[in-house]
């Protein structure tokens, strides 16, 4: 019967150091994670893959093509789609939000809940774009985007980390 008692204790115990030992090394993931989050923003040179677009008027859309953002150095490689009302734009409907052009401005602010604010503004031949981009630890995204010619669009992703 003694035995039966300690095996239990002792199995009790084990279980409980297995939890405990999972959720430092969950911690130390979830910080690690933040830390390469940090510092792939402040090289200024990453990409935020996308996965939802949210118009001003309609539904949300699922996206299943690969559209993403990318910023390297001092420029912006769009590749998002657009869905909305376009005042004016060129003969065939023009570019949209697919374009490569350089950065007008540039802003980095933190956020008190760590989140990352990161905002531009850059032209076309097309349009002017405003982008506010927010970048939580975990590595999700929100982007909004204002232009003079179309209606605002938003997009949800994630920011790609290297393995």
């Amino acid at each position: 019967m003694k035995k039966n008692k300690r095996l239990v204790l002792l199995l009790l115990f084990i279980t409980a150091s297995l939890f405990v030992l999972n959720a430092q090394s969950k911690k130390e993931r979830r910080a690690q994670k933040e830390k390469q989050v940090k510092e792939l923003i402040e090289s200024s040179s990453y990409r935020i893959d996308v996965s939802t677009a949210y118009p001003q008027r309609g539904r949300t859309i699922q996206l299943s093509s690969p559209y993403s953002i990318e910023i390297r150095n001092d420029s912006v490689f769009s590749y998002l789609p657009y869905y909305g009302r376009a005042y004016s734009i060129p003969y065939g409907g023009g570019q949209g939000l697919i374009f490569n052009a350089p950065l007008d401005t540039y802003r980095i602010e933190t956020e008190k809940n760590n989140a990352t604010k990161i905002s531009f503004t850059t032209r076309t031949q097309e349009d002017r774009f405003d982008f506010r981009i927010k970048v939580f630890t975990n590595g999700t995204a929100s982007i909004d985007v204002s232009m003079q010619q179309r209606q605002s669009i938003s997009f949800a992703g994630g920011l790609f980390l290297p393995l």
